[in-house]
């Protein structure tokens, strides 16, 4: 198992975000689950960029700070659906308004992040 070299810290409200929400897709999938793509395989297709082994991933850390809850149905073709929790819910008029602020600024940050050099961005 993964141990942290430096312990996150807990007393600012950004670092804790950053916490919960750090990872390419986190806030796309909540904005998914919240429009009712509730299945991996219908976040999956909507987000194809995305391997399942991440997807799954960064699904458990969600369900793990309790954004989501994962409903797990033991019927003949087994399979689980993801829902937005209390907290979850409290979370998306925020995405919501960070991504019309992006809608909205789309052309500069557009500009300025492809005017990035390429030996500058952080290889992962």
């Amino acid at each position: 198992m993964y141990e942290r070299k430096i312990a996150p810290n807990l007393d600012c409200g950004l670092d804790l975000l950053r916490e919960v929400l750090g990872g390419k897709w986190k806030m796309s999938l909540l904005y998914f689950v919240d429009q009712g793509l509730r299945r991996p395989s219908q976040l999956h297709r909507r987000l194809p960029e995305v391997t399942r082994r991440v997807l799954t991933l960064q699904l458990r850390q969600l369900v793990d700070h309790e954004l989501l809850r994962k409903e797990d149905f033991s019927q003949q073709t087994r399979h689980v659906e993801y829902h937005l929790t209390a907290l979850g819910e409290s979370l998306l008029p925020r995405l919501v308004a960070l991504g019309e602020w992006g809608d909205a600024h789309q052309q500069q940050l557009r500009r300025v992040i492809t005017a990035v050099p390429q030996d500058t961005v952080l290889q992962r």
